[in-house]
């Protein structure tokens, strides 16, 4: 977890997991770099909540895209979990732990995992209750409803979360990141 800049009441605070996701920010916005994963997710934005409330969180990436369509950046409008088997838990225990959570907008529905997903079976596998697929998402979004803090997610289709997702995203990755950088300078 890193810090750059200060966390103000007045300016949203740009959550990221990784610096090369990160490489077109400046420094206009405080960005927070997570680390990869749902766990490094919600540890990191949990924390800096605790200490500064921002006006808003907004958190970008890079995502896969599982359904056919999907390029460029997009604001979601729904985030589930797709590691997490929701419906067993609820039937063991008679609890949600994983409810879908509704943002705002019209935009794709984003399924976080543990897991980059980097394989048909999977990609198809997740397609069938989601449009794009991340690491991240999920948890930010947890974290920072629990703070009382609003959440936008924003992501740039980075690959086609396929057998060749890895290449993908190591090849896309620096333009999704300016892509990224150019939707802030417009939204924010």
């Amino acid at each position: 977890m890193r810090l750059r800049g200060e966390i103000r009441a007045d300016r949203p605070l740009v959550v990221v997991a990784i610096e090369e996701e990160a490489a077109y920010l400046g420094d206009r916005l405080p960005a927070l770099l997570t680390g990869v994963g749902k766990v490094n997710a919600a540890v990191a934005v949990s924390a800096a909540l605790a200490t500064a409330r921002p006006a808003e969180v907004i958190n970008v990436g890079t995502a896969g895209s599982v359904r056919s369509g999907y390029e460029g950046t997009h604001e979601v409008s729904r985030v589930i979990q797709h590691d997490l088997d929701d419906e067993l838990l609820q039937a063991l225990t008679g609890r949600s732990f994983a409810a879908p959570i509704e943002l705002s907008g019209d935009g794709p529905t984003l399924a976080t995992g543990d897991v980059f997903v980097s394989s048909t079976a999977d990609r198809d596998r997740i397609g069938t209750v989601a449009d794009l697929v991340d690491m991240e998402g999920y948890a930010v979004a947890v974290a920072a409803r629990r703070a009382g803090v609003p959440v936008r997610l924003v992501k740039h289709v980075s690959d086609t979360a396929d057998d060749g997702a890895a290449h993908s995203w190591k090849d896309s990755v620096d333009d999704a990141a300016r892509r990224l950088a150019e939707w802030l300078a417009d939204n924010c």
